[in-house]
């Protein structure tokens, strides 16, 4: 089974630009693309993709879309000087070209053909192709709107004859209509074109009538061209008619995937096996459950990115399966390209069973005052010590049902942690201890400490705990020894707390 997204890009797409002062067509400047391929990398993106490289299109393939006389005016500009490139550029609207632009143009129509034949040879699952110049405006005889010509439309007509496809979808969501893919594909049934960009009572570019809601298509095509304009319009009053038959398992929903009123589009899509079974039976409370913990998962996943990405510097998110969650908190990490350490706490009931404690695995089994506060001995004698040593790039927190400690001890915990990571820190609270919320989050947030109560010396059964874990682990973790405080050297490994 296809698995994993490609890439196409290729620097050369760049090597054309403007070559004299032209204020209709100064914003078509290399870096456009450049600064997409620079955002993936930045998002380390890069890196989880499928590199495909690029190609040229054949004139074969291009005059599936345009006519051999306008192919021959484009492949004439490489060797005409600024002067003839102008003239040439004034034949059309909103467009330059340059001595590169064919060559340019041609490796777009190849990367968007290479994509095609990756995702239907099944070599990936999907792919995106970033290719300049565009083409959804370009039509069969001329340039347009900075467009030479038409990848996508040139793509759609290539999967028909090479993969015998009968039906295609194209999307179009640019500002401006493409009308070049419009005027292709308008009377033909097999290929259904849905744009939606701004229009503007047809005061917007491209400036034309066909680009309003009635232009449905042609002859056998009528019925299968979409176009949602936009038109300015300011209300003064916002009603929703807020209907919930959408809804997986809903028993009036028979076609196959039902999208949830409560979960983003990408989440149902990514998710419709999981459901797909129970759509055309009774309302099934199972199905129920189960999107809320998808849901959860969305949400965990949803803040720890904004603290990988640097937005927040933490946050808390509540989850149905705490611990479930964690482990696609994990992924995640890994996923995004987070490639050092991980101090991974999870606060739990008691282990039914010994477990023997390694280096990056350390079970605590605490003992709580129900009364005072006995947890500055853990704290500070054994957790911090480690946690100091490891040094930590992210920390997540994870409060599990019946939780071993209290909201003092949880709080106090949080608050000096905040040392490490540069305070990076995501705690996943289960939702029946949705309590802790409040404290949690005042931690979090810089909010003076709390009162954690009366100070109580550990019991002996916590002292003794202490000893065996730091007799344990003082070779491992040199903080723990009463002298030399050096820190360990840099891993790749996570460490695991569990405090039960």
């Amino acid at each position: 089974m296809a698995s994993g997204t490609a890439l196409i890009y290729d620097d050369e797409m760049t090597s054309y630009k403007l070559l004299w002062d032209n204020p209709e067509c100064d914003i078509e400047v290399p870096e456009r693309l450049l600064s997409s391929y620079e955002q993936l990398k930045h998002y380390h993106l890069l890196e989880r993709c499928v590199h495909v490289p690029v190609r040229e299109g054949t004139e074969e393939e291009i005059m599936l879309v345009h006519s051999s006389e306008y192919l021959e005016v484009v492949k004439s500009t490489q060797t005409m000087n600024e002067e003839e490139l102008r003239r040439v550029s004034g034949n059309y609207d909103a467009v330059y070209f340059h001595p590169n632009t064919y060559r340019c143009a041609k490796l777009a129509v190849g990367a968007t053909l290479q994509l095609v034949d990756s995702v239907m040879s099944g070599k990936v699952c999907n792919g995106m192709a970033l290719v300049r110049p565009p083409g959804h405006h370009s039509q069969r005889n001329a340039a347009n709107g900075f467009c030479v010509f038409n990848n996508v439309a040139i793509a759609a007509q290539y999967a028909k004859r090479r993969y015998g496809l009968q039906r295609i979808l194209i999307v179009d969501w640019d500002v401006h209509h493409g009308q070049g893919i419009q005027y292709v594909f308008e009377e033909d049934p097999s290929v259904l074109y849905y744009s939606w960009h701004r229009y503007e009572h047809q005061q917007f570019w491209p400036l034309l009538r066909e680009s309003d809601y009635d232009a449905v298509g042609q002859g056998k095509g009528k019925g299968f061209n979409f176009n949602v304009p936009w038109n300015k319009f300011v209300p003064e009053l916002i009603l929703v008619s807020s209907g919930y038959d959408s809804g997986i398992g809903d028993p009036e929903v028979c076609n196959g995937i039902a999208e949830s009123s409560l979960a983003s589009v990408s989440t149902t899509f990514a998710l419709k096996h999981c459901f797909d079974f129970g759509l055309q039976s009774a309302f099934d409370a199972e199905l129920v459950k189960e999107e809320r913990t998808l849901l959860s998962l969305q949400n965990v996943v949803a803040v720890l990115d904004k603290i990988l990405k640097k937005k927040v510097c933490n946050g808390i998110a509540e989850s149905s399966l705490a611990s479930v969650s964690t482990t696609f908190a994990l992924k995640h990490c890994f996923d995004f390209g987070l490639q050092r350490k991980i101090l991974l706490m999870n606060i739990c009931q008691k282990q039914q069973t010994e477990k023997t404690n390694s280096k990056y695995h350390i079970s605590l089994n605490w003992k709580e005052d129900a009364e005072r506060n006995n947890f500055f001995c853990a704290v500070l004698g054994f957790i911090l010590p480690v946690a100091y040593s490891y040094q930590p790039d992210l920390m997540l927190i994870v409060i599990g049902p019946n939780r071993s400690l209290g909201v003092n001890g949880i709080s106090l915990l949080t608050c000096l942690l905040q040392g490490l990571a540069e305070s990076r820190i995501l705690v996943v609270i289960q939702d029946t201890e949705i309590n802790l919320v409040q404290s949690v989050a005042k931690a979090l947030s810089g909010v003076p400490a709390p009162d954690f109560g009366a100070y109580a010396p550990a019991s002996q059964e916590n002292v003794l705990e202490i000893k065996r874990l730091r007799n344990q682990l003082q070779q491992e973790w040199k903080m723990l020894r009463c002298s030399g405080l050096e820190m360990e050297s840099k891993t790749k490994h996570t460490v695991i707390f569990a405090m039960n």
